[in-house]
C-alpha cells in the first residue's frame, strides 16, 4: 500500500520538491525530478507572513512540528477540532450551530467549518499568518478554502506534506506505550531500552491503547491515503506543494521544514 506522505521507498516519482540532507547533515533542497522546477517561497522580513496548510498521515509528526513553528514564527496553529470546540464555547452564531451538531453526534458541514475558519482568521493573532492543521481534508474543501482566502486577500503560501515511510508510521503508531506508573509516553521501537526498563523497574507496566493495534492503524492510514492523494495533486498543480522528509529527530525535521519555507 502506498500512502501519500508515507513512503515505501526513497525514490520520488512526483513533481513536488523534496529535501535531503546536505553536507554535514544540514538540509539541502534537491533538484526536482523531470517535470518539476525548483522554487522557494519568499517570506520577506517586512511582513514575515506565513500562511500554510500542513498535510501528513497519522504519526507523521505534523502536530509536533506545527507547535514548534507556531512558537518560532508567532503565528497560530489552527486545528479544526480545537477551533470548533473553541467556537462552540464562545457562543457565536456559527459556534452554537457547530455545538448543536457535535452534541448530536453529527458531522459539521463544510460551510459551517469555513465560517468558523473565516472568523478565526480574522482575529489579530492570525494577521501575520497561520498554520492550518486538519483542514482541508478533501479537494472540495481545498477549493472552498482557496475561495475563502482569496476573498480575505490572504492566499495560501504553501501546503507542506510531512513525508514518512509507511513502515516507520506503523512502528510509530503500533509501538506507542504509556507507563502505567508515570504516564510517560514511550515507544517499544524507538525509545531506548533504558527508558523502557525504567518503567518496569519502578513497578509499572507498558500499556498499549486498544486502538493502536495493526489492523486499526492500517485502516486509519488507508482512509488518510484515500482522502489525501487528491489533495496532494491539487496543491502540486498549483505549485504550492512542498514535501519534507519527516523521518529522524524532531529538530532535524524542523530544520528541513523551515529550509523549505525559507
Amino acid at each position: 500500500m502506498v500512502i501519500m506522505g508515507a513512503r515505501e521507498h526513497s525514490g520520488n516519482a512526483s513533481g513536488d520538491h523534496r529535501l535531503s540532507s546536505g553536507f554535514g547533515g544540514y538540509p539541502a533542497l534537491t533538484r526536482p525530478v523531470i517535470g518539476g522546477s525548483v522554487h522557494r517561497l519568499e517570506f520577506t522580513d517586512e511582513s514575515s507572513e506565513m500562511r500554510i496548510v500542513l498535510l501528513g498521515a497519522p504519526g507523521s509528526g505534523k502536530g509536533t512540528q506545527a507547535k514548534i513553528l507556531m512558537v518560532e514564527k508567532n503565528i497560530p496553529q489552527i486545528s479544526t477540532g480545537d477551533m470548533l470546540r473553541e467556537a462552540a464555547a464562545s457562543g457565536t452564531r456559527l459556534g452554537l450551530k457547530a455545538k448543536s451538531l457535535m452534541d448530536a453526534g453529527n458531522l459539521v458541514p463544510d460551510e459551517v467549518v469555513l465560517g468558523v475558519i473565516s472568523e478565526r482568521l480574522a482575529r489579530p493573532d492570525a494577521q501575520n499568518g497561520f498554520i492550518l492543521d486538519g483542514f482541508p481534508r478533501t479537494t472540495q474543501q481545498a477549493l472552498d478554502l482557496e475561495e475563502l482566502l482569496d476573498q480575505m486577500d490572504t492566499p495560501l503560501d504553501a501546503a507542506v506534506l510531512m513525508d514518512v515511510d509507511f513502515d516507520i508510521l506503523m512502528k510509530r503508531l503500533t509501538g506507542r506505550r504509556t507507563c502505567s506508573l508515570t504516564g510517560k509516553l514511550l515507544n517499544i521501537h524507538f525509545s531506548s531500552q533504558e527508558e523502557l526498563d525504567e518503567c518496569a523497574d519502578a513497578g509499572g507496566e507498558l500499556i498499549q491503547r486498544e486502538d493502536d493495534n495493526e489492523e486499526t492503524i492500517s485502516n486509519r492510514l488507508e482512509v488518510y491515503r484515500e482522502n489525501t492523494e487528491p489533495l496532494v495533486d491539487f496543491y502540486r498543480e498549483r505549485r504550492k506543494l512542498l514535501t519534507v522528509d519527516a523521518e529522524g529527530p524532531i529538530d532535524e525535521v524542523y530544520e528541513r521544514m523551515t529550509a523549505a519555507l525559507a
